[in-house]
């Protein structure tokens, strides 16, 4: 009779047999002189959400540095909302900010006239609105108009902490 100890045995000795069947060994000697050493795993994206008066940023990187929000960035961002409110709309749920390493996105909805709207710096600048069966009047007009001046501030303010990002980035690499 055989016992389970003899036939877990057999079962590795016939898995040996397989393996060398199917792969001749390999001289580890002569494929470790040729060898260099890659990073083939990507690092995995990862993101952190922040709260700041009222409003979400949202800080996407793959460092625990990229996810780093500081005071500036803070400040940056209370300031993009107040000035909205000045400039643009008082009536406006405003969405997450998202932060990436090369693009800035910042969304929101216009209430009162129900157009949702996307500022977008980086890789694909630009305003984007949407809404259904938009009256389009003077008011309209006017708020496009609004809309149009105040991404070219938001561009500025955000461009530059992109910038400010990748100085920090490249400076903490460097150490």
């Amino acid at each position: 009779m055989i016992n389970e100890y003899d036939e877990i045995k057999e079962l590795l000795r016939r898995s040996r047999r397989l393996t060398e069947q199917v792969a001749p060994p390999v001289n580890i000697d002569m494929d470790i002189e040729g060898e260099e050493e890659f990073d083939t795993e990507p690092q995995e994206d990862k993101s952190k959400t922040y709260r700041v008066s009222g409003g979400l940023i949202k800080l996407h990187g793959k460092t625990k540095q990229e996810l780093e929000l500081s005071t500036d960035e803070k400040t940056a961002f209370q300031e993009t909302m107040d000035d909205f409110v000045d400039q643009v709309s008082d009536m406006a749920d405003y969405g997450t900010l998202n932060l990436y390493p090369n693009n800035v996105e910042w969304s929101g909805q216009i209430i009162d006239k129900d157009i949702d709207f996307m500022y977008s710096i980086g890789e694909s600048s630009g305003i984007y609105i949407n809404g259904d069966m938009i009256k389009v009047d003077d008011d309209f007009v006017d708020l496009i108009n609004k809309l149009s001046s105040f991404y070219d501030q938001f561009k500025a303010k955000w461009a530059k902490i992109l910038a400010q990002r990748k100085k920090t980035k490249t400076v903490e690499g460097e150490n």
